[in-house]
């Protein structure tokens, strides 16, 4: 293998990661480490603090390194940094989905013109490969669909609701006590991070551009320990689902949301912290990859295998990895979550009134709705009752219609979630 050097951006977690497994490969030398404080202490042995710099532009204009490792995270200024990289001729590895999400086209328009490639294996489900496996050994399929479960924090706090009823508060701060939750657990819990992850699925798996603002996007804060104990007796667990698709119409319906799937069904078996991805093309048909989406461990197994492959192919090459190439030139046609149609989960609080099971039904057959099941939870101490609505497919703005309309009666006191369905 041709002798390289390499640079890294960023040196949190991932980043110490991917500099002790890189020690191991004799050819390939660390040249430059860009940190936020050189005077840290590294828990590192025998760690070279002289290859340190706090400033990364040293990194990416340094004429020595062959490729930059991005792994820093953010869109500022790590698109500007990647930029000065690619005009300066530097193939880049990254684990950075957000970036990649927001100006992935710009940056891949620009490596194309550089002679230059981009791989970023670690940027969509950590250690689970599926970046290249869908450039290369099934490039041959025509992807139809994809549903995965791709964020381990949310993933956890629901395992943690589901099988040891607790509150969403008391998960969260149990998933932060054990470090599957950031501080701030916003780009997680409320599903940017799955978002992120999604629309670069989508491109690479469908050969068009997926814009990141277009994506229907919810989280979990949302979803009550009631939620999930009326799941389980429904005979489902809930689940943040992201989805990408190709309708007859040729349109895509790309979405982030909570779903209640069935347990049957082999995402409703991926639990606490485990990522797991669903394709679904021809000729394969279906296929099912599970595993760590997440740590220091995992994420450095991705973002080391994709150097060695381009180091694997310098050896032949200036421009290693055709099929690492962006040739997405145009935008998909997206369509609003208005215009999907799903099953449903409806959860209402009513009164206790004669007659309000028979206007839930009516309402919902003047809006084009069957309702597949209704049951009554039992009646509270204020005389309300709670009552829960599986819906048969149905369309999405049938349903908000209805919603709206049940709202308008003095019967109904407040809608208390509403989640779609995955048999």
């Amino acid at each position: 293998m041709k002798s390289l050097n390499i640079g890294i951006i960023g040196f949190g977690t991932v980043g110490t990661g991917v500099y002790k497994v890189l020690k191991s490969f004799d050819k390939i030398c660390i040249k430059q480490i860009a940190v936020k404080n050189k005077t840290k202490k590294r828990a590192i042995e025998n760690f070279d603090t002289t290859i340190l710099t706090d400033d990364a532009f040293e990194v990416v204009n340094n004429p020595e390194i062959d490729i930059v490792v991005e792994v820093a995270g953010g869109v500022s200024p790590a698109f500007e940094l990647l930029s000065t990289a690619i005009k300066n001729k530097k193939h880049i590895v990254t684990a950075n989905k957000e970036l990649l999400a927001k100006k992935g086209s710009e940056l891949f328009t620009l490596a194309k013109e550089n002679n230059v490639v981009i791989l970023y294996e670690a940027a969509v489900a950590g250690g689970i490969p599926i970046i290249m496996p869908i450039k290369t050994i099934l490039s041959a399929n025509r992807i139809t669909k994809i549903a995965a479960i791709l964020n381990g924090t949310t993933n956890y706090i629901l395992t943690k609701m589901a099988e040891k009823e607790l509150s969403y508060e008391t998960a969260l701060k149990q998933a932060q006590e054990l470090g599957y939750a950031e501080t701030d657990p916003t780009g997680d819990v409320e599903g940017f991070d799955a978002a992120y992850k999604i629309s670069i699925l989508s491109t690479i798996s469908f050969n068009k551009k997926v814009d990141i603002n277009k994506i229907y996007r919810e989280g979990i804060t949302k979803i009550t320990s009631q939620d999930i104990k009326s799941a389980k007796e429904l005979g489902y667990k809930i689940k943040l689902i992201a989805m990408g698709q190709v309708l007859e119409s040729g349109k895509i319906d790309v979405r982030v949301h909570p779903m209640l799937v069935a347990k049957k069904h082999l995402l409703a078996k991926v639990d606490n912290a485990t990522n797991s991805i669903m394709l679904s093309g021809y000729p394969v048909g279906d296929l099912v990859l599970t595993g760590p989406g997440a740590g220091a461990e995992p994420t450095a197994s991705s973002v080391v295998g994709d150097i060695l492959v381009l180091a694997s192919g310098l050896e032949y090459s200036d421009c290693p990895l055709p099929q690492a190439v962006c040739h997405h030139n145009e935008y998909a046609d997206q369509i609003s979550i208005g215009e999907t149609y799903n099953e449903y989960y409806i959860s209402i609080n009513a009164g206790n009134n004669p007659g309000v099971i028979g206007l839930i039904g009516t309402i919902c057959g003047k809006n084009n709705i069957n309702i597949s099941t209704i049951m009554q939870k039992g009646i509270n101490d204020d005389n309300t009752a709670e009552i829960v609505v599986i819906t048969e497919l149905s369309k999405e703005s049938d349903i908000q219609n209805a919603l709206k309309e049940l709202l308008k009666s003095e019967s109904i006191n407040k809608i208390d979630n509403l989640l779609r369905v995955m048999n």
